[in-house]
């Protein structure tokens, strides 16, 4: 009898190893991986329930609040950007929006797909608005809802809040935070900060998979949802609803169980780690990094006091084509980074160190061949300039770090 398996294709799909140092997804510990592989659960089985409250205790940690509507929404971050949205704007409401970047544009798409009012703060790409200038423009537009990127993913970019939560709550509003690309690798404090509403996304500073987007709305978010006179235009993502389920265990939605197991195994290796101190190792990788591209005659487009650690955008040099040079590094050397979005298309490459990619092997693997790239293109430096100046970063740190 003939095998009617005979001439399938594999079981298992077999992809390309590549080196994850783009703006995200980023690489995965091998002990987070692991989890993937462990037995799937029902979405109410009592063993997965208990494992999601530790997970939404851990989240609380992360994001340092006391929030009860703490939990991972199933999607990527987009999921939470509507999340936080569809819960605090309601049609006609006033949403003004900082906007210095491709993320704050698509704040202002989904906002407007809400049907709330957009008032637009438009910065330059590559620079933090000035929270000043915000605290006047809230005052001015008194809006029911403030929305801002805290890491503008698409130039590196990191928003100081000075301030703002404070004018919000001066004019009675709710203020949303993107935390994509910085939860887990630059301090986040939404209960100190005042926002009522924040989202991220596994796959990036927090260091799981791709697939579930931590959320957290706070008290007087929810106070006016329940206040309005028709619930929010969402079933999937009704903050209420994802409650029920995360908190009181009534069926929602069928949660993926392996993604659970991975985003909780990379929350507790953050516990493990410490997270100041896995802040300060995004920092030195950042720092590292800086140092030796510039050694290698880099720019960076934002000024250094506000550049993010997990995202890192380099200036293009001159003679060298964005989509073939990042496909020499992928094709090359296995390491894959991003290109620029929008009007910076072209004109930057977005490295990130995020997660288990903030490491020093992996900033120096990209360094040299970085400087192999550079060297092709009519570019030469001196030989290994860009590693010894990241290595001068790391010799400094660990000097510092022994006592006495």
């Amino acid at each position: 009898m003939r095998d009617s398996t005979e001439g399938a294709p594999p079981v298992l799909p077999n992809p390309p190893k590549r080196l994850l140092m783009g703006p995200g997804p980023s690489e995965v510990d091998p002990a987070v991986l692991q989890a993937l592989a462990l037995p799937p659960l029902g979405h109410l089985d009592p063993a997965l329930l208990a494992l999601m409250a530790e997970l939404q205790a851990r989240l609380r940690q992360v994001f340092r609040t006391q929030n009860r509507v703490t939990l991972a929404v199933s999607g990527t971050g987009t999921a939470g950007l509507e999340a936080a949205l569809q819960n605090t704007v309601a049609p006609g409401d006033r949403v003004l929006v900082g906007v210095i970047g491709y993320f704050g544009e698509r704040l202002c798409a989904v906002a407007g797909r809400l049907g709330g009012q957009v008032v637009r703060v438009d910065g330059e790409w590559g620079r933090p608005l000035d929270p000043a200038r915000l605290v006047d423009a809230i005052r001015a537009a008194r809006p029911q809802v403030v929305a801002l990127v805290h890491a503008e993913t698409s130039t590196g970019v990191l928003q100081p809040l000075d301030g703002i939560g404070a004018a919000v709550r001066e004019v009675d509003g709710l203020l949303v935070l993107d935390t994509v690309t910085s939860l887990g690798g630059h301090p986040v404090e939404v209960d100190a900060w005042g926002v009522d509403a924040c989202y991220s996304g596994s796959q990036k500073c927090l260091g799981a998979p791709a697939g579930l987007a931590p959320f957290t709305i706070g008290e007087r978010a929810l106070a006016r949802l329940r206040a309005r006179p028709a619930p929010p235009a969402t079933f999937y993502l009704a903050a209420d609803l994802l409650a029920g389920y995360w908190d009181d265990h009534q069926y929602h939605h069928t949660i993926s169980a392996p993604l659970v197991y991975a985003l909780l195994a990379a929350l507790r290796q953050i516990a493990a780690e410490g997270l100041e101190q896995r802040w300060a190792r995004h920092q030195l990788q950042h720092q590292a990094f800086r140092a030796g591209c510039e050694a290698l005659g880099l720019t960076f487009l934002p000024e250094e006091t506000s550049s993010l650690w997990p995202l890192n955008a380099i200036q293009i040099p001159s003679g060298i084509d964005d989509l073939r040079g990042r496909t020499a590094l992928r094709d090359y050397h296995g390491i894959e980074i991003g290109g620029g979005m929008g009007p910076l298309k072209g004109k930057i490459w977005r490295v990130g160190l995020m997660g288990y990619g903030a490491r020093q092997e992996f900033v120096l693997d990209l360094l040299g061949a970085l400087e192999l790239l550079l060297a092709t293109h009519a570019h030469p430096v001196p030989a290994g300039a860009g590693v010894a100046a990241a290595m001068a970063v790391y010799t400094a740190a660990a000097t510092h770090s022994v006592p006495g």
